[in-house]
């Protein structure tokens, strides 16, 4: 049983941690090159303009493994130098992965996104949660801080002081918070969280790959590099998308009124 599933379904790419006896821990020996494994291919196959990630059964993902952690052994034996280097290899092959994953990302959070958990779904550029999900910056209750990148990503998206609560306190949240909060965009029925994160991808899928990705990268600079520095990206990316097939295809399917046949191209 490998721990992270992978199935496509078109345009869409639907990675399912797959480990729910352990609801979902993440950080194991050799999860980080699954990871890496998984987005690369889908990095290089432009036929993906969508992925979805969920978890299996009862949990989005509760974190990294406690019990490894009280007996000192897998990633977390040895000293502090063998401990961080751990992490490098492993949680943060992880983190690195999803941060450079090319297309658009949909976290479908099923139940508890908790440590770990709710930093791999803050690296999906949208949320939607269901009724039964509850989020979590819970680090330091275990005598930890954000070792994965969690202190960058949080207040990114919900605010420094909101971060600062939920890191400071130790507590959760319901997803109706984490919908006035702005860390997830919906809350849906458990029943009707995969058909509604398949229908935003379904959505997402209609746009070219090509302009997909290019926009997505100008998202994500335009998290910490200058708004002069964006602009002129924005003009280099743009050029390109103008001399695209993809784009005349696209502008002549809007003018007859009809759905785009995209190439790629």
């Amino acid at each position: 049983m490998t721990m992270l599933e992978v199935s496509q379904q078109g345009h869409i790419v639907t990675l399912t941690i797959n480990r729910p006896d352990m609801r979902n821990a993440l950080g194991e020996p050799g999860d980080g090159q699954v990871f890496f494994d998984v987005i690369a291919k889908i990095n290089a196959d432009r036929n993906v303009r969508c992925v979805i990630l969920t978890g299996a059964g009862s949990a989005f993902s509760a974190g990294g493994n406690i019990k490894a952690m009280q007996k000192r052994e897998g990633p977390f034996e040895g000293g502090a130098m063998h401990v961080a280097d751990g992490y490098r290899r492993g949680i943060h092959q992880i983190v690195k992965s999803l941060w450079g994953l090319e297309v658009p990302a949909i976290a479908a959070v099923n139940g508890p996104a908790i440590g770990l958990g709710n930093d791999v779904a803050c690296l999906c550029d949208m949320r939607i949660a269901s009724e039964k999900a509850i989020f979590g910056a819970t680090f330091l209750k275990i005598g930890l801080i954000p070792g994965d990148g969690g202190a960058w990503l949080l207040p990114r998206i919900i605010g420094h002081a909101r971060a600062s609560e939920l890191l400071f306190t130790g507590n959760t949240v319901s997803a109706e918070t984490a919908l006035d909060w702005g860390l997830v965009s919906q809350v849906v029925s458990d029943d009707k969280l995969l058909e509604t994160a398949h229908d935003m991808a379904t959505d997402i899928s209609r746009q070219s790959s090509e302009s997909l990705r290019a926009a997505k990268r100008l998202m994500r600079h335009g998290q910490t590099s200058g708004f002069e520095t964006v602009m002129e990206m924005s003009a280099n990316a743009q050029a390109l998308m103008h001399v695209s097939e993809d784009h005349l295809e696209a502008v002549s399917a809007m003018l007859e009124k009809r759905s785009a046949e995209y190439q790629d191209k």
